[in-house]
């Protein structure tokens, strides 16, 4: 028996991200040179004292539980608990696709059962964020709650979000999913705990259907009067769900990496799975001026205000600034790259010119049908 259990959802699509998910799942993506999307929650639930965290997979799933294999990297691999991947499967009623949040928890109960918590965190593994999951437990066990929903402010249009309203005894007085005109400041981060006889009966419920949290769960609770209470969070935290929204997360925690703790090595630190590369070496006559630099990579052209992923190669005379440059990427001599995101093994030509306004994905398939194959 565990007191309380992690479950993850890291089975949506993230078709926002256009390319960058074609063949990843979200939480897999790369993000600041060195680290996964799905770093920040692993390492905040490590970090919180909890080992038990069942993580629910649907679209694109082996390259991201290869990635997590056991949980060793975040020192979930422990004999009483550790990981567990939960994906779709094929049962009496038919074949189980998760159809949205709420339903991808409610298929995969029989892990809740198994440990028999008596609450459950739920959250996802697609945000950039540093969270002590233990106040938000501590406040719901305190108050004896059925739903406790952590809340942020957010920096870009609250009608993304499900907006909320609370009291000053952290009452929920308001919520709604993604509204035109909001009535309230703060957001559902998708980060809640729930008492866990209260999630069953939401779950099982036969007047919901029980799909998502924000669409159908959260309403029926406060249907139901339950008692629900918000915990504001005045961290710094991102859904990077969009293109635009990824590459600004990525410039603005390159020029503020204080906002996360980023090197905070001994608190609560970030992990992430090492591989087994040498050092980056910088054979460049230019200074490398405020840029993350993964390992394994050879820069021998110039990086301004750029993060640079493990096993790239830079070649004489490039020039990459305000850019974001995945695994395994070779840039040609006298390239110039400016305000894009360039995927995993992409070959950039020499003398190529890359120059844009607001941020652009480059891959392969992009770079024929712009250059149809000939040189730039």
């Amino acid at each position: 028996m565990k007191e309380t259990i992690a479950m993850v959802l890291v089975g949506g699509r993230g078709t926002r991200l256009e390319a960058m998910t074609q063949r990843t799942a979200k939480p897999a993506v790369p993000f600041l040179s060195k680290y996964r999307l799905i770093d920040f929650v692993l390492s905040n639930i490590t970090n919180s004292g909890l080992d038990t965290v069942g993580i629910l997979t649907q679209y694109e799933p082996q390259g991201l539980m290869n990635y997590i294999q056991r949980g060793a990297t975040w020192d979930l691999d422990v004999r009483e608990g550790g990981i567990q991947f939960m994906t779709p499967y094929l049962s009496n009623e038919g074949e189980q696709f998760q159809k949205g949040t709420a339903d991808a928890i409610k298929q995969h109960y029989y892990f809740i059962e198994q440990h028999q918590p008596d609450w459950v965190l739920v959250t996802s593994g697609d945000h950039v964020y540093k969270m002590d999951y233990r106040p938000l437990i501590d406040q719901a066990k305190d108050h004896n709650v059925d739903v406790l929903i952590a809340a942020f402010q957010p920096r870009d249009a609250l009608s993304r979000y499900g907006v909320l309203a609370f009291d000053a005894a952290r009452r929920l007085t308001h919520f709604e999913e993604k509204p035109t005109h909001p009535q309230g400041d703060h957001a559902s981060m998708g980060v809640y705990v729930f008492k866990t006889s209260a999630l069953k009966a939401l779950l099982f419920d036969e007047q919901s259907q029980g799909i998502d949290f924000g669409h159908d769960i959260l309403p029926l609770a406060i249907e139901k009067q339950l008692h629900i209470e918000v915990y504001p969070f005045s961290g710094y935290f991102r859904d990077v769900g969009t293109i635009e929204s990824y590459y600004e997360a990525t410039m603005e925690l390159l020029d503020h990496p204080e906002w996360i703790d980023l090197y905070d090595y001994q608190e609560a630190p970030l992990y992430s799975r090492s591989y087994d590369l040498p050092p980056h070496h910088i054979a460049s006559p230019y200074p490398i001026r405020k840029s993350m630099i993964g390992d394994g990579s050879l820069i021998m052209g110039r990086v301004e205000h750029s993060v640079i992923a493990h096993q790239v190669l830079l070649k004489d005379n490039s020039f990459v600034i305000d850019s974001i440059v995945f695994p395994s990427v070779t840039v040609g001599e006298n390239a110039v790259l400016r305000n894009v995101i360039v995927l995993d093994h992409t070959v950039i030509l020499p003398n190529t010119k890359l120059v844009y306004d607001r941020p652009t994905l480059i891959d392969n398939e992009r770079l024929w049908a712009l250059f149809g194959g000939h040189d730039a």
